[in-house]
């Protein structure tokens, strides 16, 4: 899934912010980083995965990289400080079990500079249409479009665009 996810989001991230959201391994948000990104932001609320990924990013000497143990929903509700903040690509793959996806989609916008995209994968395909718009974070329900998407197995990826 990686190779079809920097397929569809091209090569060289060159310049790009990124926020790698529920972080766990890390992949995503290092791959991104050995791809040129000129920041990368990994979030991840466990105290274990946080060391780890410290430790991964240290071996690598990946600078461009920050970890943060936090809550992703807890950050993002927290406004950017300025347009600088903002991200160019967003990793989304929240914990399944949890439902997380609507409840991160609505907050995810003012994170989002221009022509922002969201890989989101999910363990059902993500319908804009028929997604969960009752999230109490969701006054007026943002609106998402579906660029790409595609099945591995049980996992659904998706690269989403805010219309």
């Amino acid at each position: 899934m990686r190779e079809t996810l920097f397929n569809w989001l091209g090569q060289d991230l060159t310049g790009k912010r990124c926020l790698d959201l529920f972080a766990g391994s890390g992949a995503l948000g290092l791959e991104a980083a050995s791809r040129g990104a000129r920041s990368v932001q990994m979030l991840d609320a466990d105290a274990a995965v946080v060391r780890a990924l410290r430790a991964s990013v240290e071996v690598l000497r990946a600078d461009q990289v920050r970890v943060e143990r936090v809550d992703a929903l807890d950050f993002l509700r927290r406004p950017p400080q300025g347009e600088e903040q903002c991200v160019d690509v967003v990793f989304l793959d929240p914990p399944y079990a949890l439902k997380l996806t609507d409840r991160v989609l609505a907050l995810l916008p003012p994170w989002l500079a221009s022509g922002a995209r969201v890989y989101l994968e999910t363990d059902v395909p993500y319908l804009p249409e028929v997604s969960d718009l009752t999230a109490p974070q969701a006054s007026h329900p943002p609106s998402w479009r579906v660029l790409r998407a595609g099945r591995a197995g049980q996992v659904c990826h998706h690269l989403l665009e805010f219309a």
